[in-house]
């Protein structure tokens, strides 16, 4: 077992490779928006764009390259975690158990899905929060498949390292469950700051309902499903409903 020295660099790398680094980029972007001559809500926060306008080939190339990419720190979490005797069952992440799992996801995306964007369209029209386009992509065969896997990837990547690892990682530090809750749920929200003030706020709340479901279960599992729904809901339906309806901004 790694003591509590190791434990604070091996989490120091993992996030200087991953979300930490997110969270700076997202900061530095979020001062970029409000220093801007439009005010928040005029302005947009797209997470998942074209990279290619025009060339389709290239852009689902590319897509799926930086999916890959966007991925990879799991597999440095895996790494370490089997460098220290253990793997990522320790922290839940695999299909032990299916069927239990896709429920509590289910009920979980239901939940946190509503109400974040009843909340979303509430800092919006404060005018504390930017624009968020959640799928621009051109009208292409592969553009519901793309979406899909961002949807996964998202999940994948943010509920191993922000919910399972770092979690497990602080309580075998000596952390108390609260404290290691409030450091995961203020990282989750921070590298969201791009989309403003509501997307800090919205996605520490989402951290710490997650990290508390991951102490109580000690499942990553479901927390990945809930937020793949999630987002796959969000991307797929805005690509939509976007020009259809008028309450979407």
């Amino acid at each position: 077992m790694l003591g509590p020295r190791l434990i604070r660099a091996e989490i120091f790398v993992v996030m200087s490779v991953s979300l930490g680094a997110s969270a700076l980029v997202a900061f530095v972007r979020l001062i970029g928006s409000l220093t801007a001559p439009r005010e928040l809500k005029g302005q947009q926060a797209v997470l998942v764009g074209s990279m290619a306008p025009g060339r389709p080939w290239l852009d689902l190339a590319l897509q799926l390259v930086q999916i890959a990419i966007a991925v990879a720190p799991v597999g440095l979490v895996a790494y370490l975690m089997v460098r220290s005797g253990e793997s990522l069952r320790t922290i839940g992440a695999d299909f032990r158990r299916p069927g239990g799992d896709l429920v509590r996801g289910a009920l979980l995306a239901a939940a946190i899905g509503g109400s974040g964007l009843v909340f979303y369209l509430a800092v919006w029209a404060a005018g504390v929060n930017l624009t968020v386009v959640p799928g621009a992509l051109p009208e292409e065969w592969w553009q519901v498949p793309v979406l899909l896997l961002a949807a996964a990837q998202n999940g994948v990547l943010e509920e191993v390292i922000v919910a399972g690892y770092l979690l497990h990682r602080l309580g075998q530090a000596g952390w108390t469950p609260w404290k290691a809750v409030v450091v995961s749920s203020l990282l989750r929200g921070s590298y969201h700051l791009y989309q403003g003030f509501g997307g800090f706020v919205g996605n520490v709340v989402m951290g710490v309902v997650f990290g508390r479901a991951y102490q109580r279960w000690g499942r990553t599992m479901p927390l990945i499903m809930a937020h793949t729904l999630i987002d796959a809901v969000a991307f797929v339906g805005y690509a939509f409903l976007r020009g259809r309806v008028s309450w979407l901004p």
